[in-house]
């Protein structure tokens, strides 16, 4: 029988908190009380809240937390002209946060996200997890059946080329979620009632050359290695098309991890999605990109980037040019995406402008 996590708790190695090295990033539109049941587990971090819709409404934070508030107006006087790029009233906003932090590391969560317990009852250090994740190396050119080899208590399976065992260096960790599941509309309206309940004990990389459906609410990430990909697109308010702000942001970052060389993690941890949206509201937002997506899936999966784009930057502008020449096709929504793709890799230079690197990444 396997010994439950919590009996091995003493023996395994401190994580990092890194927190001087690590900002929360959280776009809201309410008081921000969720914060209270994180307290434990985020107080010691710097936060980054993105105020998205009305700017003259005051979000109220709990005490004790170190952190600054963005809304519109500071977004429109800090970017100027290039504000265009930044959704409003979507949660897509979040990514003016992903720009200005000057931390190595980004962990963004929903306002509607809680603490979830394990199995045992234990309450769980999403956070955490999180930062295991990023500072173990990710195995996407050879699949381990026994999932992470890098976590306490497995390693790598027979057969696996010890040629790949050092793996590569993780760029995403993609976290999960109990109770309500991250579902599409008309998902959502064929089984309103169901709710998550399975906690798979599980960590993978997922592999080269695969896309997956990236969720922002339980996301971090090494902004030093791919941060300038994690534009959540132009979503939202006077936009066709929402709520594919995230999946837009992932489908991007796993073709430039692809190329660079770099990983993505999927499964822990968990958090608890305490409030279902409307499905009747999702569909209106959705409906284009669910027609849309048939063709944007097969696009990435066929994407190639050129040996020369050794940076992110590079990349993100010559997927930015692929997809004005490919999808604008499809809707002319397509060319004015590409263009918001090119003003915000120009926004962040501008505000980061030593730019991000890819110390240990390998161009394809």
């Amino acid at each position: 029988m396997v010994e439950p996590a919590t009996a091995t708790k003493a023996t395994a190695p401190a994580v990092p908190q890194l927190k001087d090295e690590l900002d929360i990033v959280i776009p809201t539109i309410r008081n921000l009380d969720f914060l209270e049941m994180w307290r434990p587990f985020f107080e010691p971090y710097h936060l980054i809240i993105v105020q998205d819709g009305d700017p003259s409404k005051t979000i109220k934070v709990p005490d004790g937390f170190d952190y600054e508030l963005y809304n519109r107006n500071d977004i429109n006087r800090i970017l100027g002209p290039k504000a265009s790029c930044i959704s409003f009233k979507d949660s897509a906003c979040r990514c003016f946060g992903y720009m200005v932090s000057k931390k190595k590391y980004i962990f963004t969560i929903d306002d509607d996200c809680f603490v979830a317990k394990d199995p045992s009852g234990k309450a769980i250090n999403a956070l955490e997890q999180h930062i295991k994740n990023l500072l173990s190396p990710s195995t996407p050119l050879f699949f381990n059946t026994l999932y992470d080899p890098f976590r306490e208590g497995a390693d790598f399976v027979r057969g696996y080329p010890f040629s790949l065992r050092e793996g590569v260096p993780t760029a995403v960790s993609h976290g999960l979620w109990l109770n309500i599941p991250d579902y599409d509309a008309p998902t959502q309206l064929v089984k309103p009632l169901e709710r998550n309940t399975r906690f798979v004990d599980a960590v993978l990389t997922i592999p080269k050359g695969t896309l997956f459906p990236m969720c922002g609410m339980n996301l971090a990430f090494n902004r030093e290695l791919i941060g300038p990909a994690m534009y959540f697109g132009l979503m939202g308010d006077g936009q066709p098309i929402g709520r594919y702000d995230d999946m837009w942001a992932g489908w991007c970052t796993k073709v430039i991890c692809d190329h660079l060389g770099l990983g993505v993690k999927t499964g822990l941890p968990y958090i608890f999605h305490s409030k279902a949206s409307n499905p009747f509201v999702n569909l209106r937002k959705e409906y284009k990109g669910i027609f849309w997506q048939e063709e944007i899936i097969p696009f990435f999966q066929q994407a190639v980037l050129p040996k020369d784009c050794t940076t992110v930057q590079k990349c993100y502008f010559e997927l930015a040019k692929q997809v004005k020449q490919k999808l604008s096709k499809v809707d002319p929504y397509f060319d004015k995406l590409a263009d918001a793709m090119v003003t915000w890799i120009e926004a962040w230079d501008e505000l980061n402008p030593t730019g991000a690197s890819v110390p240990n990444g390998k161009a394809a």
